[in-house]
């Protein structure tokens, strides 16, 4: 096993939080406050006592814990002020990144969009909407290219996945890889 050094904390903490998200997702369509909130000051609070402001020995420190935050949750905040996704989904993601990191963030996003990809088409092929969804989506598409106001593909009838879940997922793949190479290798996404 490899040296997960000053940060083992941090990924102790972030699989209790996959955990409870995971199953109140599933359980509810929701990931609560009362999970993120205090998971992110855990981060922030944690990382300043063990790495101070800017990291040592390993450890994250404050800034690249705020980083972290930025880069999970400023991108999911936009998909959500959309309507695409839960606010729980963003906020779970910018915990994802407090914890461990920007660049876990990302690698955890790149899983979770897969995994949610996945998910989407077991969904559409199980209920045997795989055409009728193609056909929104390409109409989708070609309103966008000619510069129409396009309508929501989604209708009240589409398949719901749970995309909190598709993202824990995508952080735990993450956290495994971590656990397996340790935190130091070119594991995440591009190499970055």
């Amino acid at each position: 096993m490899p040296q997960l050094g000053a940060n083992l904390w941090a990924y102790v903490v972030l699989a209790v939080v996959l955990t409870v998200a995971s199953v109140t997702d599933v359980r509810s369509g929701k990931i609560y406050n009362w999970t993120t909130y205090p998971a992110a000051l855990i981060a922030l609070v944690g990382h300043l006592i063990i790495g101070g402001l800017h990291g040592r020995d390993g450890a994250l420190g404050l800034w690249g814990s705020l980083a972290g935050l930025a880069v999970g949750f400023i991108p999911l905040l936009a998909a959500w002020k959309a309507g695409g996704i839960g606010g729980g989904d963003a906020k779970i993601m910018g915990v994802v990144g407090a914890l461990c990191g920007w660049r876990f963030a990302i690698t955890s996003m790149f899983y979770g969009f897969l995994i949610a990809a996945v998910m989407a088409i077991i969904v559409m092929l199980y209920k045997r909407i795989t055409l009728k969804t193609l056909q929104r989506i390409f109409a989708f598409v070609l309103t966008l290219m000619v510069k129409l106001k396009p309508a929501d593909p989604a209708t009240e009838q589409s398949p719901k996945i749970p995309f909190g879940l598709a993202l824990c997922i995508g952080a735990g793949i993450a956290l495994v890889l971590v656990c397996i190479y340790g935190p130091n290798e070119k594991i995440f996404l591009l190499g970055i």
